[in-house]
């Protein structure tokens, strides 16, 4: 257990990435987390996209970027990214894709692989390119972006962490 917490409190978001993408072997673990995240009813909502060919990668990229408006790369140079997807028939699948995030950073975290949870996976998705990508996989229904989880290693030092707000847990 104490593992687990020293994980939770060191990870932090990377925003400067080598180019070398991740052992095999690593990004398998990261993705076999996500699967086990909870999810609501054990309905497994969720897919994940690894997405590890920089001509797709690069077009998820400019697709974010126009979302947001800028010309800059909204990945930070990260050579992989995990797309999480969810089926919307599913009350739960944004609580249930955030969770498959949030597996997928700690077991990154724990791996010594750097992360950070990029938005706007929706809009991506929605896109025509991201149709077309869905469409290549086979991906059939009706599923939304839930988020891109950008993987490699850090090109810098992880900052310490902030210190915790005040107030932030309550007791009765």
């Amino acid at each position: 257990m104490a593992e687990t917490l020293t994980t939770l409190k060191t990870r932090r978001s990377c925003r400067a990435y080598k180019p070398e993408l991740i052992e095999e072997e690593k990004l398998n673990a990261i993705l076999e987390a996500g699967t086990y995240a909870a999810t609501g009813m054990g309905k497994q909502s969720p897919v994940i996209i690894a997405v590890t060919d920089r001509e797709v990668r690069d077009q998820l990229s400019k697709i974010n970027a126009a979302v947001m408006g800028v010309d800059f790369d909204p990945f930070y140079g990260a050579p992989e990214v995990l797309v999480v997807l969810a089926d919307k028939s599913i009350p739960t699948y944004v609580f249930d894709g955030s969770l498959v995030m949030g597996n997928m950073m700690n077991a990154a975290a724990d791996l010594g692989v750097a992360s950070c949870w990029v938005h706007r996976a929706k809009e991506e998705f929605e896109s025509e390119t991201g149709k077309e990508i869905l469409k290549k996989l086979g991906i059939e229904g009706d599923y939304e972006g839930i988020g891109n989880l950008i993987l490699g290693y850090a090109a810098d030092p992880a900052a310490a962490p902030a210190p915790r707000k005040e107030n932030y847990i309550y007791r009765i």
